[in-house]
C-alpha cells in the first residue's frame, strides 16, 4: 500500500470518524481517501478552534480527538489549544504534516521545526523518519494518547505520504488499569475505617475512568460529603444528597466548610492542583491536620502538590470499587455519626444556596460605583450573579456546558450543576481565552443528542466567535451565551485592587454580538431584562435541538466584578523614579 493508505487505515483501525482542521496540500494525498475510509474532515475558521474542537470531542466521547493542518502556520496555530488539552488530560492526537525532507533547513515556504513547538504539551511525539514506519508510528501516537492520558503528536514529512510500502496495520492497544497496589489500598481502607469525618474529593479522573457510580457507592458507604475538584463540577451528580459542590476559585462555600472539618480526605482521581485548593471567600479551607489519601493513575502526581499519607497509583473507578469492597463488612468509626454528618451537609448546603439567592450583586466599592454609574446610563444592565442563577434554573436535562476563562465565567462555577459526567468543559489550568465556543462545537459532534451551551465574556468571545461560521456551515447547532460587560474583567479587577483604578487597555466597546451572529447566519437574541434570561436560553436550546439552529444569546451586564483569581498574584506597586511617583 502507499503510506497515505497506511496512515488512513490506521486512523480507521482506531475508530476515527471525524478530524478537525483546515485542508492543506501537505496532507492532501491522505485527505483524498478520508471519505471511503469513513472519515469526515470538519473544516474550521482557525486551527486553534480545530484543536479545541478535538479536545471537546475527546472529553465528551472518551475517544480520541484528532486535529490536522497545513505545515508551518497551520500547525503553529494549534499550540495554545493543545496546551489546554494537555492540562485537561484529553486524548487528542495532533497530526502535523511537515515540510518535505529535501527542503528542510533551507528556509523554504512554510517550513518550521514542529516538534519543539509541542514538546511541553504532549505526552509523546512520533516523527515518521521513514515512510515504511507510517502505520507503526501512527498507531503508537494513538495508543500513547490513551495510555498517557493526554495529547500526542504525529509529525509526518509531506513527501512521506507518497511511495509504495509493505506494512501491517497495528491493532489498537488499550491498557487495562487496575485499582492500585494491595498495600496502599489496605492502608487507605484502614484510614477510612478509622475516620470520624471523611470527605471525598471527586476529580477529573473519576470522569475519565467512568467511575462516578463507584464513587457514589463508596461515598454512601462512608456517609461522606463529596466535593468536586476545581472545574470538574460533573464528577458527582448534583442531585445526590451528599454532593456539596466544587472547591477552588468561585466554588462552593458548603464544600469548603465541610472539607475543613475532615480528618481524612480521599482525593479520588485528582492531582490536587494548586489553583483548585487556594483560599477563597476569605476561607483557608484545606484541612491542615487531616490524613490525605490520593488516588491518581499517574504516579508522578502522587504527593506532588499536597502532602499525602497514602498514595494509590491506580484507576479511580477500580480504586473506589476496591475500597468499597474492603469497607463493606467492616464497622467504621464514622457509622455512629452518619446522621449528624448528614445533617451538617444539609445545613451547609442550605446556607450556601440561601446566600447565592440573596447575592444579587457584588458589594465591593468598585462594583457599587459601577452599578450606580450604569444606572444613569442609557439601557438596562443586569447583575451577572442574578443572570447566572436564572441560567441555572433554565438548564435543560443532560446539558453540556463549556466556559471560557474570565471573571463572570469563573463566578459561574457556583451555579453550574450536572447530573452526569462528561458534561462540563473548562480550560483548566492553562486558562486560555477563546476556549468555550470551539470546544462545545466538538462536544456537540461527539454527542449530537445532548444540548450544548457555551459561556463566554466579550473579551474571550472576540477570539473565537468566528467559529460560529463553522457551526452554521456544517450544521452543528450550539448555543452561546455571551456576557457583554464591555471590559476585560479578570485583569481589570487587578487594576482595581492594586493600581488605584488606573485602567490600561481594559475597555471593550463592541457592536452587538447578537447582530454579528446574525450576519454569520446564526440567530441572535439580546437580553437586557432579568425575566427574559431563562426564556431566552430555553428558546435558543429549543432552536438548537428541534430546528438545528445556532444561537448567540447576548446578555447586557453591569461592569461589577467578582473576586480576583489570586490575591497573592500581585504586590502593591513601589515607584522609585520621580516621574512615576504618583503611580502607586
Amino acid at each position: 500500500m502507499t503510506p497515505s493508505e497506511a496512515f488512513v487505515e490506521t486512523l480507521a483501525a482506531n475508530g476515527v470518524t471525524e478530524i478537525f482542521g483546515i485542508m492543506g496540500s501537505a496532507f492532501m494525498d491522505a485527505m483524498d481517501i478520508f471519505a471511503p475510509a469513513g472519515i469526515k474532515l470538519i473544516p474550521v475558521v482557525h486551527e486553534q478552534g480545530a484543536a479545541h474542537m478535538a479536545d471537546g470531542y475527546a472529553r465528551v466521547s472518551g475517544r480520541h480527538g484528532v486535529v490536522i493542518g497545513q505545515n508551518g502556520p497551520g500547525i503553529s496555530n494549534c499550540v495554545t489549544a493543545i496546551a489546554a488539552a494537555f492540562w485537561a488530560h484529553s486524548p487528542v492526537v495532533i497530526v502535523t504534516p511537515e515540510a518535505g525532507t529535501m527542503g528542510m533547513g533551507l528556509g523554504g515556504f512554510q517550513e518550521a521545526n514542529q516538534l519543539p513547538m509541542f514538546q511541553e504539551f504532549t505526552k509523546y511525539q512520533a516523527h515518521v523518519n521513514n515512510p515504511a514506519r507510517m502505520a507503526e508510528l501512527t498507531g503508537r501516537a494513538f495508543d500513547r494518547a490513551m495510555s498517557e492520558m493526554g495529547p500526542t503528536q504525529l509529525n509526518i514529512p509531506r513527501d512521506y505520504f507518497y511511495g509504495e510500502i509493505e506494512t501491517t496495520i497495528p491493532a489498537p492497544q488499550r491498557l487495562d488499569r487496575g485499582p492500585g497496589g494491595t498495600r496502599s489500598l489496605d492502608e487507605a481502607a484502614d484510614l477510612l475505617a478509622g475516620a470520624e469525618f471523611p470527605v471525598i474529593v471527586s476529580g477529573g479522573g473519576v470522569v475519565f475512568a467512568n467511575g462516578v457510580e463507584e464513587c457514589r457507592e463508596l461515598a454512601e458507604r462512608l456517609g461522606a460529603p463529596v466535593v468536586n475538584s476545581y472545574q470538574h463540577n460533573d464528577s458527582f451528580p448534583a442531585s445526590h444528597p451528599q454532593w456539596c459542590g466544587p472547591l477552588g476559585y468561585q466554588g462552593s462555600k458548603a464544600a469548603m466548610r465541610l472539607i475543613a472539618k475532615a480528618d481524612v480526605v480521599l482525593a479520588l482521581g485528582t492531582r490536587l492542583g494548586p489553583f483548585g485548593t487556594l483560599p477563597q471567600y476569605g476561607l483557608d479551607y484545606w484541612p491542615k491536620d487531616a490524613k490525605i489519601i490520593q488516588v491518581d493513575a499517574d504516579h508522578k502526581m502522587l504527593g506532588l502538590v499536597k502532602k499525602i499519607d497514602v498514595g494509590i497509583c491506580g484507576d479511580a473507578r477500580e480504586a473506589a470499587a476496591a475500597l468499597t469492597e474492603r469497607l463493606r463488612k467492616r464497622t467504621l468509626t464514622c457509622d455512629s455519626s452518619r446522621d449528624r454528618r448528614g445533617a451538617e451537609i444539609r445545613d451547609e448546603k442550605a446556607a450556601w444556596e440561601a446566600e447565592l439567592d440573596d447575592w444579587s450583586h457584588e458589594t465591593d466599592p468598585y462594583s457599587l460605583d459601577m452599578i450606580a454609574e450604569q444606572q444613569a446610563e442609557e439601557g438596562n444592565w443586569l447583575h451577572p450573579r442574578q443572570v447566572l442563577r436564572e441560567l441555572e434554573k433554565a438548564m435543560p436535562p443532560r446539558v453540556m456546558v463549556s466556559t471560557d476563562i474570565g471573571n463572570i465565567n469563573s463566578v459561574a462555577h457556583s451555579y453550574l450543576r450536572f447530573q452526569e459526567p462528561r458534561s462540563f468543559l473548562a480550560p483548566m489550568s492553562f486558562g486560555n481565552c477563546g476556549y468555550a465556543l470551539p470546544t462545545i462545537i466538538g462536544a456537540k459532534i461527539a454527542a449530537p443528542d445532548r444540548p450544548a451551551i457555551a459561556y463566554a465574556g466579550d473579551g474571550a468571545w472576540g477570539m473565537s466567535m468566528g467559529e460560529i461560521m463553522t457551526a452554521v456551515r456544517h450544521d452543528i447547532p450550539v448555543t452561546a451565551v455571551v456576557f457583554h460587560n464591555r471590559q476585560w474583567g479578570a485583569e481589570k479587577k487587578n487594576q482595581v485592587d492594586f493600581y488605584n483604578r488606573r485602567f490600561v487597555a481594559g475597555e471593550l466597546e463592541s457592536e452587538s454580538f447578537a447582530g454579528i451572529a446574525k450576519a454569520m447566519g446564526a440567530d441572535g437574541i439580546v437580553v437586557d431584562s432579568l425575566d427574559e434570561v431563562g426564556p431566552a436560553l430555553r428558546r435558543a436550546v429549543d432552536a438548537q435541538m428541534n430546528a438545528g439552529r445556532t444561537t448567540v444569546v447576548e446578555i447586557m451586564c453591569t461592569r461589577e466584578l467578582g473576586d480576583p483569581f489570586r490575591r497573592d498574584a500581585l504586590r502593591k506597586p513601589v515607584r522609585m523614579l520621580e516621574k512615576y511617583r504618583d503611580y502607586v
